[in-house]
């Protein structure tokens, strides 16, 4: 593989509260998985990374979850489907309006925290989804875990759909992520982090947590924004990345847009 994306979860302020360093991230990732409000995120502090992000020539990307923001939308929430389709449909609304003040236009969408999980493996969840993401714009791309339920109702939508790995979590041998609750969850050695997506991009496959080779394949690699060291890894990965040939294209650019500088 010559060229992949590298995407980040942005945006995850609240009022005064800061979280991550957009600014640096966005110099450096060529998609933006931009908060809608629910888990993280208000209207002004959308706007500037919204901002940001055309200024870099970065793509953006609806990041919806659950309507938790005290729990950052990591809590597992049962909501009714036609409250989850509305929930979904509001928040990428809600950024596409924000996103037209500033001369952008949003080209995907990505799950965040619970709702990605659930989604993941539920198919009542990833349906529900989906539904709402095609019913406000057919043309918008799922972007999701490979072989996971979310992708294949996305595609059962009419959705296009782009697979993700993830560079600072752990993955378990069947291809999944290792749960938060566990150690060595989350990563945070920006050299291993990038030696691992070097793999992932050139080999297809990533070391899960017993040691074994895992397959992933993926359209874009993920740096949390909140995760500690989260620049540092996200540079560390451009730098192995441009030292090996491998372009860094965002997986949906907006029409008319090209690569990140």
């Amino acid at each position: 593989m010559s060229a992949v994306d590298l995407n980040s979860d942005l945006g995850e302020g609240f009022g005064r509260w800061s979280l991550g360093d957009d600014e640096q991230m966005l110099g450096i990732v060529s998609s933006a998985n931009v908060a809608c409000g629910f888990h993280a995120g208000d209207p002004a502090s959308i706007r500037r990374t919204v901002r940001s992000a055309v200024a870099h020539g970065v793509t953006v990307g609806a990041h919806v979850g659950y309507r938790d923001l005290a729990g950052f939308g990591r809590r597992n929430m049962d909501v009714p489907d036609d409250e989850l389709e509305a929930d979904v449909a509001y928040q990428i609304g809600a950024l596409r309006g924000l996103a037209d003040a500033e001369g952008a236009t949003v080209t995907y969408v990505k799950p965040h925290g619970a709702l990605y999980n659930t989604a993941a493996v539920d198919e009542r969840v990833a349906a529900a989804v989906a539904r709402a993401v095609a019913a406000v714009d057919p043309g918008l791309v799922m972007l999701g875990l490979p072989g996971s339920a979310a992708l294949a109702a996305a595609s059962a939508a009419g959705l296009a759909t782009a697979t993700e790995a993830f560079a600072d979590r752990a993955y378990t041998p069947e291809g999944r992520l290792v749960s938060r609750r566990e150690p060595g969850s989350v990563l945070h050695d920006a050299d291993d982090v990038a030696r691992r997506m070097l793999r992932l991009v050139t080999e297809g496959v990533v070391t899960a947590v017993d040691g074994s080779d895992v397959a992933v394949r993926a359209d874009s690699v993920c740096v949390h924004g909140d995760s500690p060291g989260a620049v540092a890894m996200a540079r560390r990965i451009r730098e192995v990345f441009d030292a090996e040939g491998i372009t860094l294209t965002a997986f949906a650019p907006a029409s008319g847009n090209g690569p990140a500088a």
